[in-house]
Formats: structure tokens, sequence, C-alpha cells
């Protein structure tokens, strides 16, 4: 008697809805549970483009850049030197698997900087590459200035650890970004050289999956601050002064870098006499 009240009790609470019945208990498949549907997962082209697009957008003035010579935001007969420097280290990074580019020079005044900033506004006329040009020159900070940039972080706090990478860089577009720095190191070299540094390089990498990432760093001469460094890029490109600077000085400069990393080149700046080395004159633009 008991086991059948208790059988009735338990059939009213079922047709009331207060205990699942077994098919509900167990779905099977007459009747299977239907799930929530999962929140899709971004996929990370996705997230890289996001962190991009994210990226504070850099204010240029053309009248500036002029004067500093800058002149690659536009193709034309003064950006094709810059330009078929950009195509040739285009072309040894790929063949090579190259994606970190160093810039260094024997002595000051070799125009580091310029040359940087004209190759990151050449590589950003390719638009299937991402590129981004870090200051890496901790005492002069020069790119930000022929840039006309200003601000009051300075790199070391990125290399520390300190901020991200979106509080130093700034967007040129949709595939360039510049890191720079405001405000001199005094320990430029112990920076270049730790282990914290590589840290954040392979962070940016992640992150922003640049296809290039090309580096203003400081005179050989002036330094030990370049030693420590080369042996983190893929690459350097030498950049000597035309009629200042000697054969000697860059036969050293060669052998020092290529005793820490690849010779990606010599380039030879601020030549005087450069009309019709091109075929400008045949009215070619």
């Amino acid at each position: 008697m008991e086991r059948l009240q208790a059988a009735i009790e338990k059939a009213r609470e079922q047709r009331d809805g207060n205990v699942p019945t077994a098919a509900a208990a167990a779905p099977g498949p007459a009747a299977t549970a239907t799930p929530e549907p999962a929140t899709p997962e971004p996929a990370a082209a996705d997230l890289v483009d996001a962190a991009w697009i994210a990226l504070p957008e850099i204010r240029l003035r053309p009248d500036l850049l002029m004067r500093n010579r800058i002149v690659t935001l536009k193709s034309g007969a003064a950006a094709a030197p810059y330009d078929i420097l950009r195509t040739r280290l285009i072309q040894q990074a790929q063949a090579n698997n190259w994606r970190r580019i160093a810039v260094v020079s024997p002595h000051s005044n070799c125009g580091k900087s310029t040359t940087v900033a004209n190759l990151a506004f050449g590589l950003a006329r390719q638009s299937a590459l991402r590129t981004v040009a870090l200051d890496f020159d901790l005492r002069r900070n020069g790119l930000g200035r022929i840039l006309g940039q200003s601000g009051h972080v300075p790199m070391e706090k990125l290399l520390e650890g300190e901020v991200p990478f979106a509080d130093i860089a700034r967007r040129h577009g949709t595939n360039l970004a510049f890191a720079l720095g405001f405000g001199a190191s005094r320990r430029s070299a112990e920076l270049l050289q730790s282990r914290r540094t590589e840290a954040v390089l392979q962070a940016i990498e992640a992150d922003y999956a640049p296809d290039l990432m090309i580096f203003d760093l400081p005179p050989m001469a002036a330094s030990d601050d370049n030693f420590g460094f080369l042996g983190r890029v893929d690459a350097a490109l030498i950049l000597a002064e035309a009629e200042n600077t000697t054969l000697t000085q860059i036969d050293v400069t060669e052998r020092q870098v290529a005793d820490l990393t690849n010779v990606l080149g010599i380039t030879l700046n601020k030549c005087r006499y450069t009309q019709g080395a091109y075929g400008y004159e045949d009215g070619y633009y």
C-alpha cells in the first residue's frame, strides 16, 4: 500500500512538472537536450587587426617632413632611391626569412633616422606588409624629432615592461607603427642587452605580427649599445656618409656587424650628385 501511494505521488509530481521524466532526466535519441550555442573565439587574425586599429594614429606635418627629407609618403622621383632600397630589403628579408632589420652607421650624422623613416613610409605603401619601426637610439631619440612628435614616456619604460607597446606606438594607416621614446637613457647599453628587452620584442611580434621590424640604432663607434643588441636582429643595413665616412670606417663597421649578425648591405647616403643616376631626366615620373 505504501509503495502504491508513493507511486501515485510521483506520478502527480511528474504531471505537475515538478520532477523531470526519465526521458528528460536522461536524454536519449528520442529526446536530446539542446546545448546553449557557444560564443565563437575571435580568430588570431582578427585579434591582430584589432590591436593595430587600437593604436593611436600619428599626426604628421607634411611641411616638416619635407624639410627633414622625408619623401616616401607617396611614390615619385624623390622617393625612388628609397623605394629601390626598400624593395631590395624586402627581397632579402623574404629570401632569408628575416624579420628584424637594424640600421647602423660607423659614426653620427650618416642619416640613420631619416633613412629609417623613409624606409618605413615606403614599406607602408606595400599594403600586404605590416611594419614596426623602433627608435632604439636611446640616447638621442632622433626618429621622433624628425617626425615632429613629442611625448613624455621614455623607451626604457617599454623595455623594462613598465608600459605596454600601445603607450609609445603611433600608427600610420593600417600597417605601419612607429615606436617612439622621449628622453635620453643613461643606461641604454644595459637595457638593449637585457633579457627583458628580448621578451618585449617577442610580445610585440605575438600581439601585432609585423612582417618587418626596423630598428634605428646608435652609431657603432659611439657606445657599446649595438654590440649587445645586434645579436637579436636578423640582419643590419650599414649606412655611410658620402665624403665623410672613410673606407677604413666602413671596413671596421662591416667586420663588427658581421661578427654579430648578417650584413644586409652598405648604402652611401648624402650623395651630392645623383642627377641621371635613375634616369629621371628622361621624364620617367
